[in-house]
């Protein structure tokens, strides 16, 4: 880092949650040079987890969901403009509409988008829908609103599940499709997925699980669809929820570690190039990042999570304007919520990392509990259901990597107190995409190493 670190141009490509609270943190910081903000979408930063939930329910419209700013940013905002490549040697983001965008330090949060319908005649049917955006969120309120005869729900991980929720509160009669064993299994493994399940259908939803949907059947307008175990339903509306796909194809030619996993970063925010060295310039944070952290052995970590997408854009916006032993890493242990069916599930740590599972408190026959994950020996998560009070002591023991099964603590009545395999699945069998990934492998290309001459 050349010259004074709180001077100089400074762009952030993704005008999102991680793109605003990184520029916030950087003028909050002392940051006095020039700060552009470039986002695909039109609007100015909003708030996505109530457009599975609030607006689908219509209680928020789509277009009152935008983030609050907590300060003034001073920012440029290129929005409306997708990001199409980066020169890291020119030092420059080449836009859609031919501009490039000169900078000194980049962050990139470009998040992630909805993995559409892999069948583009079918994806086009009127009645498809996927959700990620405001226009996602706002068209499928309205298609709601008018009363459809069925909805199916492709997919039962959270964003599933949560519309499949919706639906129901709304009186809508919905089958949902997962190829999993359970909706939620992908995130909270095999004992809440099986909980998941019992009041999914105890809430009159025709869960099918096991199954794949084979064909979205219509004419210019969705009827039904097809499933692999040869039955069919009639549908008007079909909600694909298979997960997200990280925006990084704009990088391909960057020669930053970038990849289907997402953009590898240091535990400083600090990208990766492809050979595996750390850049000084280039940044990343939010859902597109994939970094290394020591509660999980230094495995990369890909989070779709709110508050990760906050606390790391906070941290990368701290080190770009800071050099050598100012810098600080990001350390804070995933935490994230859901609301559906009636419940309030919140989870710390990653429940993906284990290989046991205990119910710590409560029962899951009360469906009020919290179960507590662990990996050799020791705890790695805990997931609440409807006592959400308890997680902040189960946080301090995945901080300390305190041992497991843990000892009671606060408890109610305990259910069961032996742990069970954790049941996590291969995410290859789900029709639902993880909002943690785990993986050591890096960075996702295969490289051919050239000797320079001598």
């Amino acid at each position: 880092m050349h010259g004074d670190p709180r001077d100089g141009r400074i762009v952030i490509v993704g005008a999102s949650l991680a793109g605003l609270r990184a520029a916030e943190t950087l003028r909050e910081e002392g940051f006095a040079g020039t700060l552009t903000l470039i986002g695909e979408e039109p609007h100015t930063p909003y708030d996505r987890p109530p457009l599975s939930k609030q607006v689908l329910l219509g209680t928020v419209s789509a277009d009152k969901t935008g983030l609050p700013q907590r300060r003034e940013v001073d920012a440029q905002w290129k929005l409306g403009v997708r990001a199409t490549g980066l020169d890291p040697v020119g030092k420059q983001v080449l836009l859609a509409d031919g501009e490039k965008v000169p900078f000194d330090r980049l962050l990139i949060a470009t998040g992630t988008r909805a993995r559409p319908w892999p069948n583009p005649a079918e994806a086009d049917l009127d009645g498809v829908f996927t959700l990620r955006t405001i226009e996602d969120a706002g068209r499928l309120a309205e298609r709601l609103d008018a009363g459809p005869r069925r909805v199916l729900v492709v997919g039962a991980g959270f964003t599933g599940s949560e519309i499949a929720s919706a639906c129901r509160e709304r009186g809508l009669d919905v089958t949902v499709a997962e190829r999993g064993p359970a909706p939620l299994v992908g995130a909270l493994g095999g004992t809440l997925g099986a909980l998941a399940a019992k009041l999914q259908r105890a809430h009159g939803v025709d869960l099918r699980c096991g199954v794949t949907v084979t064909a979205l059947e219509g004419n210019g307008s969705l009827t039904g669809a097809q499933f692999s175990d040869g039955t069919r339903i009639d549908a008007d509306v079909a909600v694909v929820a298979l997960g997200a796909v990280r925006n990084t194809e704009w990088l391909a030619e960057s020669g930053i570690a970038a990849g289907p996993r997402g953009v590898t970063c240091d535990a400083g925010c600090r990208a990766f190039d492809m050979y595996g060295i750390v850049t000084d310039d280039v940044f990343a944070a939010g859902d597109v990042a994939r970094f290394p952290h020591p509660l999980f052995e230094y495995q990369l970590l890909s989070l779709e999570h709110w508050g990760n997408a906050v606390a790391q854009a906070e941290v990368a916006a701290h080190n770009m304007i800071n050099a050598g032993p100012r810098r600080r890493p990001h350390l804070t242990v995933p935490a994230f919520w859901s609301s559906q069916f009636g419940l309030n599930i919140k989870s710390v740590g990653v429940p993906t990392f284990s290989d046991q599972v205990v119910i710590a408190q409560g029962s899951l026959k009360d469906v009020r509990l919290v179960a507590v994950y662990g990996y050799r020996g020791r705890v790695t998560a805990a997931v609440s259901v409807n006592q959400a009070k308890s997680l902040e002591y189960y946080q301090r023991l995945i901080e300390t990597a305190a041992p497991f099964p843990p000892a009671p603590g606060a408890a109610d009545q305990i259910e069961s107190p032996e742990p069970v395999p954790s049941d996590v699945p291969d995410p290859k069998v789900l029709s639902h995409g993880p909002t943690v990934a785990l993986t050591g492998h890096l960075p996702d290309r295969r490289l051919t190493l050239v000797q320079p001459a001598r």
